[in-house]
């Protein structure tokens, strides 16, 4: 069936909200069991179907056993959890599923077993019938490839836990007719969750622009910049993640996480914004994947609970004086407020003038530089030369950075000061970009490329990310909060000090800084 007949015979096909439309959820583990719930909440009918023996019926009667448990929390009307109980059936095999008008499978993550599966529905279902796949990982294009209609093939991919994760990936492949794609969205969005349209490449746009947090957080790890409890830190505490990188790969399981990195770097014929680091590959070897076996970057208690080791003090002292950098005035303003209130109640002096005197602990804020950099460019005494972040929230914590030189006694005057008001303190050692500056432009660069790709509309990028991957905001707008020159400068400067092109901005993100436009401006 052509393109055009495919238009022409899906009038056939119930709306998106007509009580008429039949569902088939193939797959009743954990996702298929959401992906059915929501449905037969929002009024769709429902056939689960599972080859394993007794696993539909089995969905089935947990799913009755959510409703009521909805219905007893007053999140859900009895009249309503009897309604949806009565929508779900179950499918014996897949000759049930003939009336269905759209079959989503939530099988396993081979693609063999998705094409043999769809192959298999061809000479079941209605021609007008729409077979959705819910990868994470694969193709829609291969998934589609061989089939005797791949026009009618789509992506339609959850996030887990279904009912909670309010955000679905609408994907067409390579041949898939538009008009697929926009029943789709519009379904989704009538089950209540945010759909959102994205091209068939590598991660859609979720698992895409997941690839800057872990990876980048990794690369600091590898370069000793900091350990992993101080990391996961300054991310929570200053660039405001729910989650630190270590802490969100524990959570998820090695097992899973590290070969999602692998096949998007792969995929992506080893695009240096992907690239994996040996440490996460090291600890799948030796088994040390996670919570779920009670080690992974951390260590877990019977119950998943996290073993927290009492963080090593640093030493802290007072210096008798403080300066604190010239240059960029405008961007140290908070930061000159903080310490004049410091230095203040300590009885420390806050040095004016243009150069520090020979005793005074001196202060730097580098964007992209390191603080070796800084004190080059303005002629300070790196044994007496501390670093601080100012481009994110240092109201409950201070990331300090020594250079190769600071002397031991300097390093804890700067603790002693900055954390004189209760504040915690997080030393690192001299990087380009501090921590967040790296990893937060890093996802800002890659979400540029999504867009620069026409992988995902602006305004989707940011829905599908916040949503699906919990950030404070979606990248794009983040990106205009700090600036677009700001993000680039930080990009520029890590490319020029490292050399590495995983640093290197994207088009849409220097042509927008260039121009002083919004990160989410659109193009005809």
């Amino acid at each position: 069936m052509n393109e055009s007949k495919l238009t022409q015979a899906a009038a056939l096909r119930p709306a998106f909200d007509s009580p008429d439309l039949l569902l088939g959820v193939i797959g009743c583990g954990v996702m298929g069991r959401g992906i059915a719930q929501i449905a037969a909440l929002a009024g769709t009918r429902v056939r689960l179907m599972d080859s394993r023996v007794g696993a539909a019926q089995a969905a089935r009667h947990e799913l009755l056993s959510t409703f009521a448990q909805l219905v007893e929390k007053g999140r859900l009307t009895q009249s309503a959890a009897d309604a949806a109980a009565a929508r779900l059936t179950i499918a014996s095999d897949l000759k049930d599923l003939a009336e269905v008008h759209l079959v989503i499978e939530a099988i396993v993550e081979d693609l063999t077993a998705k094409k043999s599966l769809f192959q298999q529905l061809e000479s079941i279902v209605s021609p007008t019938a729409i077979l959705a796949t819910n990868t994470s990982s694969l193709a829609v294009t291969a998934i589609a490839a061989g089939l005797q209609v791949p026009q009618r093939v789509a992506g339609f991919h959850f996030f887990n836990p279904v009912p909670l994760m309010k955000i679905v990936e609408a994907i067409g492949g390579l041949l898939t007719a538009t008009e697929i794609v926009d029943f789709l969205i519009a379904l989704g969005t009538h089950w209540g969750h945010a759909t959102v349209r994205a091209k068939d490449t590598p991660g859609f746009i979720v698992n895409h622009a997941g690839r800057g947090y872990g990876t980048e957080g990794l690369r600091i790890l590898a370069e000793n910049i900091t350990d992993i409890a101080n990391l996961d830190q300054i991310l929570r505490d200053c660039a405001g993640f729910k989650l630190g990188p270590c802490e969100l790969m524990d959570l998820t399981g090695l097992d899973v996480s590290h070969p999602v990195m692998e096949s998007i770097y792969q995929q992506y014929y080893e695009e240096p914004r992907f690239r994996p680091q040996g440490l996460t590959r090291q600890m799948l070897t030796a088994g040390v994947v996670g919570r779920k076996v009670g080690q992974g970057f951390y260590r877990y208690d019977n119950a998943g609970k996290k073993l927290v080791q009492s963080p090593s003090q640093q030493a802290t002292q007072l210096p008798d004086a403080v300066w604190l950098s010239r240059a960029q005035p405008e961007r140290n303003a908070a930061l000159r407020t903080l310490i004049a209130s410091l230095a203040a109640q300590a009885g420390v002096v806050f040095e004016q003038g243009e150069q520090p005197s020979a005793k005074a602990l001196c202060i730097v804020t580098p964007l992209g530089d390191d603080a070796s950099t800084c004190c080059i460019h303005e002629a300070l005494d790196a044994q007496r030369t501390i670093a601080m972040d100012v481009l994110f929230n240092f109201t409950t914590r201070r990331v300090l950075m020594s250079t190769p030189a600071t002397s031991d006694a300097y390093r804890a005057m700067a603790c002693g000061l900055f954390s004189a008001d209760g504040a915690a303190v997080s030393v690192i050692r001299d990087s380009y970009g501090l921590v967040a500056q790296r990893v937060v432009a890093h996802i800002i660069n890659i979400a540029c490329d999504i867009a620069q790709q026409h992988i995902a509309a602006p305004v989707d990028i940011d829905r599908a990310v916040k949503l699906g991957l919990g950030y404070p905001q979606g990248p794009l707008a983040w990106g205009d909060q700090l600036g677009a020159s700001t993000v680039l400068h930080i990009l520029e400067r890590l490319l020029q000090h490292s050399g590495d092109p995983r640093y290197r901005p994207s088009p849409w993100l220097k042509r927008r800084a260039q121009l002083h436009l919004s990160l989410q401006q659109t193009e005809n």
